[in-house]
């Protein structure tokens, strides 16, 4: 099954707005959907990334006065959490490892004061459909603006090949194909369809109510849910009966699922299935304006402003710690609450504090260093033990021109089966093909991802010493862009690298299963320990690995479990 609309349609595609309203955005999703051929699918993913029930129509402002919440954990899912039960009255105190950054792994670096020449270390985009984020987005009025995921004059650089990434695949097929041992009916498919074949393909084929599980949490899952869920991707690819070929060609244009061809093939298609990757956005000015919005509203004295129909004295008090390492989480007071110990790297002394309900809203792979005693239920502490984190690096090169604009390249990526992976560039003229006589801006400074890449390669490329990194991407990207050896050295004056692995504070940068782990794990992961006095939040937690919508919607989640809970309590 190959869509007959993924490369063309007759359908206009629908312009692209600044700030989109919600019809806006449902108007492109619907277009996805009908270019990927499951229109019938719109109203399954409208319901799965909308925000959950508002935490007001569970229980009333300020009734949960005087109840504590620790949140171990101050990202999206814990500021998420956070905001909506300060509406119930609970007192709040969020626990920050970091001592300098807020934001989480939504990390924005700036390399100039005046924050005009930036990068994404963290996520970079936002899909029209994750509707979590966009509530969150439009409560604190941020400004979005198309981020250009796809350019025709980029480069696909494959068998020391270079071809531009046209949006029918052909060159492509005309230049890099030859160099793969492909099957003949391969060979006169494009390469875009290739991947739609691999990846959707099979998902589609079931019927809706199989479908849309890969994008939900569920206690129970269908016979074929199970059966995707027992496969890596390298094991579907062959499934559908691609040759190695086609399969090595893929993975390196699909680099998510390429270098994690021995994980779960579920939590790669949850990237395409609602089609993620067809209308993005990114905030203006940089992704890390969404945390620091919520910080703002945590320690403004009006905190009303953030809150406009909910009077001031119902609000709860929100206490922000900076810089406090959480060591450990015990249940051992006779009245139910929950200890939490931990180290404040500030003031250089450790400490402890009792709550009346926790939020843990670090990743498993951070989780699994506390000291837990008593221990949690059986297979929880065994799904903080076993669940697979993947690695991810990022390296943005800070230039002095944009020698790529002089290459007609005006956003999008590059791909290419060196180190580096993908090159990712800073767009100034707005949306394609809008903004092509806009002033020109080549000998303006700006930032470009480098290098971004995944598990093995972001390790290999993450353990280098800075100076060999900086050195070696800068030549993987002169290869790609066809340009001489040491071309950029005058031109990157600058640069930055996060390696997620690599940071103490996170240990991978996000949640991918391997096969099985669906099953075993997704709904335990989500359920409270203690009694019910420990929550979990996270884009591990989430029905959808990855993305800020997955951390929001947990920590919504998490909140509404605990005034539920609450409202229980009460009642009996």
């Amino acid at each position: 099954m190959i869509c007959p609309n993924i490369l063309y349609s007759k359908e206009p595609r629908p312009p692209q707005p600044d700030n989109p309203s919600f019809e806006e955005r449902q108007t492109m999703a619907k277009y996805a959907l009908y270019r990927t051929c499951h229109p019938e699918d719109y109203c399954n993913i409208l319901n799965a990334f909308s925000p959950s029930e508002n935490i007001t129509s569970i229980a009333k402002p300020g009734q949960f006065k005087g109840k504590s919440v620790g949140i171990i954990g101050g990202g999206l899912a814990g500021m998420a959490a956070a905001y909506e039960l300060r509406k119930l009255g609970f007192d709040i105190t969020i626990l920050e490892a970091s001592e300098d950054r807020i934001g989480g792994r939504v990390y924005t670096y700036y390399f100039d004061r005046e924050k005009k020449l930036y990068g994404e270390l963290g996520p970079m985009r936002i899909p029209v459909n994750h509707e979590t984020v966009w509530h969150y987005i439009n409560l604190f009025k941020l400004d979005t603006r198309p981020f250009i995921q796809s350019y025709p004059e980029t480069f696909i650089y494959l068998h020391q090949r270079r071809a531009r990434n046209d949006p029918y695949g052909k060159n492509v097929m005309k230049y890099i194909y030859p160099t793969y041992d492909l099957a003949s009916w391969e060979a006169k498919t494009s390469w875009q369809e290739l991947g739609y074949y691999g990846i959707e393909a099979p998902v589609l084929e079931a019927p809706p109510a199989a479908r849309i599980e890969v994008i939900q949490v569920k206690p129970r899952y269908s016979r074929q849910l199970l059966f995707w869920d027992s496969l890596n991707t390298r094991q579907m690819f062959e499934y559908k009966k691609l040759s190695q070929g086609a399969i090595n060609l893929l993975s390196n244009l699909f680099p998510i699922g390429g270098e994690f061809l021995y994980h779960n093939y579920v939590d790669l298609v949850q990237e395409y299935f609602p089609v993620n990757f067809w209308f993005l956005y990114e905030i203006t000015g940089g992704m890390v304006n969404l945390p620091l919005a919520f910080h703002r509203s945590f320690i403004s004295n009006a905190p009303w402003e953030y809150y406009p129909d909910i009077p001031a004295e119902l609000l709860g008090k929100v206490t922000w710690k900076q810089g406090v390492k959480v060591k450990g989480i015990y249940k051992c007071l006779e009245d139910g609450r929950v200890t939490i110990t931990y180290d404040n790297t500030k003031l250089m002394e450790t400490g402890y504090e009792n709550f009346d309900y926790i939020v843990c809203a670090v990743p498993f792979s951070v989780l699994r260093t506390f000291e837990i005693a008593p221990m949690f239920s059986s297979l929880k502490m065994q799904a903080i033990k076993e669940v697979t984190y993947g690695n991810s690096q990022k390296t943005l090169l800070n230039c002095n021109r944009r020698f790529w604009e002089e290459q007609g390249i005006f956003g999008g990526g590059s791909y290419t089966d060196l180190p580096v992976t993908g090159i990712w560039y800073t767009s100034s003229r707005g949306q394609v093909p809008q903004g092509l006589n806009q002033r020109r801006t080549e000998a303006e400074p700006g930032v470009i991802v480098g290098s971004y890449n995944f598990n093995l390669d972001a390790v290999r490329l993450g353990n280098m010493t800075d100076e060999d990194r900086f050195d070696k991407i800068k030549r993987n990207v002169e290869e790609v862009h066809g340009l001489s050896k040491g071309y950029l050295n005058n031109i990157v004056t600058d640069f930055k690298t996060q390696v997620w692995d690599n940071d103490p504070l996170f240990r991978g940068a996000f949640c991918y299963f391997t096969p099985q782990q669906k099953k075993l794990f997704s709904w335990i992961m989500t359920l409270p320990e203690y009694g019910e006095r420990v929550y979990f939040a996270g884009e591990h937690v989430s029905a959808i690995h990855r993305w800020q919508q997955g951390a929001l919607k947990s920590g919504m989640e998490a909140a509404n479990a605990i005034a539920r809970t609450n409202l229980y309590t009460r009642r009996t």
